[in-house]
C-alpha cells in the first residue's frame, strides 16, 4: 500500500520534470488543452481572450508550452444533458489540438433541472468515457480534472436545486477521479471564500480567474511557491496536550517533509495540491521544546514551544476589550510576566468605526487579509492590548492547573452572530439561507450593524464587496484557519449585535456552535458569557434566552455578567470576575475540579397558596449578595402582567409572593434590561435572569 502511495505522488513529478526539460529544449512545446464550460471559457470576463484562465495560464508556464481554450458556454459533462459538450466543436478542436496535458473543468451546468433530476446516473460513466476519450488519442496526454468552481447563494436556481445538485455532481467527481486513477484539482476551495469574485454567482471575474490559472499551474509544475507553515505556528507558541499535534503547511509537490519534535520525529510527502501535514503522537505538558521541519531546500525552526491547554477566545466587542481599558487593568499588567501563559492575538486591520474604508483596506477585507497575527510571551505590553476576558481566564486556569495555558484571541467590535457560521452550514439551513442571501435588506439583522458595515464599505468600487459582519465571513477569514489545530475550548463573549432578535439568535447559536465543532471534528467545551445589564429593551428575554439554551447545547456552560453591567454602557469594564466565572466552568467541566462553577440557575416551580416555591441548581448556601432584601422577582397570573413581588430564602428555596396577583401562573428573575437582582449563592456566583413564561 506505501509503494502504491509512493508511485502515485512520484509520477507526476517525473512526468512535471520530463514535460519541463521538454519545453526548454525548444524542440516542441508542451501542449495544455483546457476543457471545460463558460468559466473555461471566460464568459463575462473583460477582454476575455486575454483575461480568460487557460490565457493567463499560458503567461505562467512560459514560452515552452502552449495552452488551448477550448471551452462552451452551457456545456453539460452528461451526454444526454440539454447541451452535451460532446456536440460541441469545442470539444472537436480539444481532440485535435494534440495535447500533452488535458484539464477538464465540467459539471456546472449539470445541476440545470433538465440534467441531474433526469440523468444522474450516467454521470460517472460519461465522465469516465471523456477520461478514456483523451488518453486514446495518439498524444497519450496527462488527464487531470477539477472540482468544480463554487455556485453561491445568489443564483436564480440555488435553493430549488442547484445547491444540493452541486454538491451531488462534486461528490462524484471525486469518485471519477479515485475510479479513474487521475490527479483531481481543487478549483472549488480556493475561491468558496471568495464570493466577491462571482457578479453572478457562477462566472468569475479576471481575479478570480487569476486564481483558477494559479491553481491548475501548480498543479501542472508542482511549484506552490515558497515552503512555508501554517501562520498559526511561530516562536513562544502553546501546542495542546493530550491530543495527537498536527504541524502544516504548503510546499512543492512531492517533497518530502521531515519535522523533529520533543524527541519525535514525523514524515509526509507534500501532496498534489501542495499541502503537507505531519502528526505527532500526544504529549504531557511540557517544554520549552524546538520544532524543525526539513525538506531538501528548505529549513523551518520554530523555537521556545510549550505544551499544555490551548483555548480560543472568540466573539465581539465585550470580548475584544483590552486588559488596560478594563477596571483592573493597571495592577493586571504590572503583574505580567508569567512564562507559562502565551498570546496568539489575532489584530483586525480595520476598527468597524463611524468612517468609510480606504481601497487598501476594502481589498484585505475582500482577499480575507483581516487579521495580523503573531505569538507573544506574557509581559506588560501584550497583556495590555489581549482580551480582558480571555487573559483571567488563562491566568486563572494556569495558576490552578499549574501547566502552560495558550490563549487564541479572535474577536471583531460589533460582529454578527451569522458572521461566524461557515458557509455550507448557512447555505443548506432552511432559515439562514434567507439571510445569507438576503443580509442587507432583511429583519434579521440589526439595523446597526448593516449600517455600520454599509458605511463602512461605501467606497467598495464592486457591488459584491465584503464586510466582517457578513454572513460566513469571520469564520473564513479567521476560524477557518484554526480548525487543524488542537485546541481545549472556546470561549465566546457575543450577542450584543443579535440582541434585537432573541428568537432567531435563539435558533442561530447552536448552530453556530455545532459549525465549530464539526469542523474540529469533536465536542469540544463551549463556555459563552451570558450578556450584561444594559438598559436596551431586548436584554432581559435575551438573557434568559441564553440561559435556556444551556439545556440545548450539550458540554456548554454560561457564565452571569449581569451583576457587572452598566447602565448606559455596552462595555462594563469589570471583566476580571467575569473572565474567572469562565475558567470556574472549565475548571470545574474540563478538568474535574471539585470547585462551585455556577450560580443559582432556575429548576423548577410550585404554587400554592398564592405563593411561587422556586429550586434552583447550584443552589448551596442561597443569599443576598448584599445582605438586602432580595430583588427584582415578580409573579403574573394568568393575565400575563408581571407585578414586583416580595421573595424570602427558605433553606435551598425561595418563596416568591406578591399581593397583586393571588393565583399566580408565571415568576421572573433580574428581567429588566439592567437588573439590580441580588440572589447569589455561597460561592457568591450570581443567579441569572429566568422567567418561566416559555419553560415547558
Amino acid at each position: 500500500m506505501r509503494s502504491a502511495q509512493l508511485k502515485i505522488l512520484i509520477l507526476p513529478l517525473l512526468l512535471c520534470l520530463a514535460i519541463g526539460s521538454f519545453a526548454q529544449s525548444g524542440l516542441k512545446k508542451v501542449r495544455v488543452a483546457c476543457v471545460g464550460n463558460s468559466v473555461t471559457f471566460g464568459y463575462g470576463i473583460n477582454d476575455r481572450e486575454e483575461n480568460c484562465y487557460p490565457h493567463q495560464l499560458n503567461k505562467m508556464l512560459g514560452e515552452g508550452y502552449e495552452v488551448g481554450n477550448f471551452g462552451h458556454s452551457g456545456a453539460t459533462l452528461l451526454k444526454n444533458g440539454h447541451k452535451p459538450y460532446w456536440k460541441q466543436q469545442a470539444f472537436s478542436n480539444a481532440l485535435s489540438f494534440g495535447a500533452d496535458i488535458v484539464i477538464i473543468h465540467l459539471g456546472l451546468n449539470d445541476t440545470d433541472p433538465r440534467n441531474w433530476p433526469n440523468y444522474r446516473d450516467d454521470f460517472m460513466r460519461d465522465y469516465s468515457a471523456l477520461i478514456d476519450t483523451f488518453r486514446s488519442l495518439p498524444s497519450k496526454p496527462k488527464v487531470m480534472i477539477c472540482k468544480m468552481t463554487p455556485i453561491f447563494h445568489q443564483h436564480r436556481r440555488f435553493k430549488s436545486g442547484t445547491r444540493d445538485w452541486f454538491w451531488q455532481i462534486q461528490a462524484h467527481i471525486e469518485r471519477v477521479a479515485k475510479s479513474n486513477n487521475v490527479e483531481l484539482i481543487d478549483l472549488h476551495t480556493p475561491l468558496y471564500c471568495r464570493p466577491d469574485l462571482f457578479p453572478d454567482a457562477i462566472h468569475p471575474t479576471k481575479e478570480g480567474a487569476t486564481i483558477l490559472a494559479n491553481t491548475v499551474y501548480g498543479a501542472i509544475t508542482g511549484n506552490y511557491g515558497k515552503f512555508q507553515l501554517a501562520e498559526v505556528f511561530g516562536d513562544h507558541m502553546v501546542l495542546q496536550r493530550r491530543i495527537p499535534i498536527k504541524i502544516w503547511g504548503k510546499g512543492q509537490a512531492g517533497e518530502k517533509v521531515t519535522a523533529e519534535f520533543n524527541g519525535k520525529q514525523a514524515e509526509a510527502v507534500i501532496d498534489f495540491n501542495g499541502k503537507w501535514m505531519v502528526t505527532f503522537p500526544a504529549m504531557e505538558a511540557g517544554g520549552p521544546f524546538n520544532l524543525s521541519v526539513i525538506t531538501k531546500d528548505a529549513k523551518v525552526a520554530v523555537n521556545d514551544i510549550l505544551i499544555g491547554e490551548v483555548w480560543v477566545c472568540s466573539g465581539q466587542s465585550n470580548m475584544a476589550w483590552r486588559v488596560d481599558q478594563s477596571k483592573h487593568g493597571k495592577e493586571t499588567i504590572e503583574e505580567a510576566g508569567n512564562s507559562q501563559i502565551r498570546l496568539f492575538n489575532m489584530k483586525t486591520i480595520a476598527w468597524a468605526g463611524n468612517k468609510k474604508w480606504d481601497a487598501e483596506t476594502l481589498d484585505k477585507v475582500n482577499k480575507l487579509q483581516f487579521y495580523e497575527s503573531s505569538w507573544k510571551l506574557d509581559s506588560k505590553e501584550s497583556a495590555a492590548e489581549f482580551s480582558a476576558i480571555g487573559y483571567y481566564f488563562g491566568k486563572k486556569i494556569q495558576e490552578t492547573l499549574g501547566v502552560p495555558v495558550g490563549l487564541i484571541h479572535n474577536a471583531k467590535g460589533g460582529s454578527t452572530t451569522e458572521a461566524w457560521i461557515d458557509r455550507k452550514t448557512l447555505e443548506f439551513d432552511p432559515v439562514l439561507v434567507d439571510v445569507l442571501s438576503n443580509w442587507e435588506h432583511n429583519d434579521f439583522v440589526q439595523e446597526w450593524a448593516r449600517g455600520r458595515a454599509q458605511l463602512n464599505i461605501s467606497n467598495a468600487k464592486t457591488k459584491m464587496q465584503r464586510h466582517p459582519f457578513h454572513p460566513a465571513y469571520l469564520y473564513e477569514s479567521g476560524i477557518a484557519q484554526l480548525t487543524n489545530m488542537s485546541i481545549a475550548g472556546f470561549l465566546w463573549y457575543q450577542g450584543e449585535s443579535n440582541a434585537h432578535n432573541v428568537e432567531f439568535h435563539e435558533y442561530m447559536f447552536p448552530k453556530l456552535v455545532e459549525s465549530w465543532r464539526k469542523a474540529w471534528g469533536k465536542e469540544l467545551p463551549f463556555y459563552y458569557v451570558q450578556l450584561s445589564s444594559l438598559n436596551r429593551p431586548t436584554w432581559g428575554h435575551f438573557r434568559d434566552s441564553q440561559r435556556r439554551l444551556l439545556n440545548i447545547i450539550p458540554n456548554a456552560g454560561m457564565a452571569v455578567s449581569s451583576d457587572h453591567g452598566s447602565k448606559n454602557n455596552v462595555h462594563p469594564t469589570n471583566k476580571k470576575p467575569v473572565g474567572e466565572r469562565l475558567a470556574a466552568w472549565a475548571l470545574a467541566q474540563t478538568y474535574g475540579q471539585r470547585i462551585a462553577y455556577s450560580g443559582p440557575l432556575f429548576k423548577s416551580v410550585v404554587y400554592t397558596n398564592g405563593k411561587a416555591e422556586i429550586a434552583f441548581t447550584h443552589s448551596e448556601g442561597l443569599t443576598s449578595s448584599d445582605a438586602q432584601e432580595l430583588r427584582t422577582f415578580e409573579l403574573a397570573g394568568i393575565d400575563g402582567i408581571f407585578y414586583p413581588a416580595q421573595a424570602i430564602i427558605k433553606k435551598s428555596k425561595v418563596i416568591v409572593e406578591c399581593k397583586e396577583v393571588s393565583n399566580p401562573t408565571m415568576v421572573r428573575y433580574g428581567y429588566e434590561p439592567f437588573t439590580k437582582g441580588n440572589l447569589v449563592n455561597k460561592a457568591g456566583f450570581p443567579a441569572s435572569t429566568f422567567t418561566t413564561e416559555f419553560e415547558k
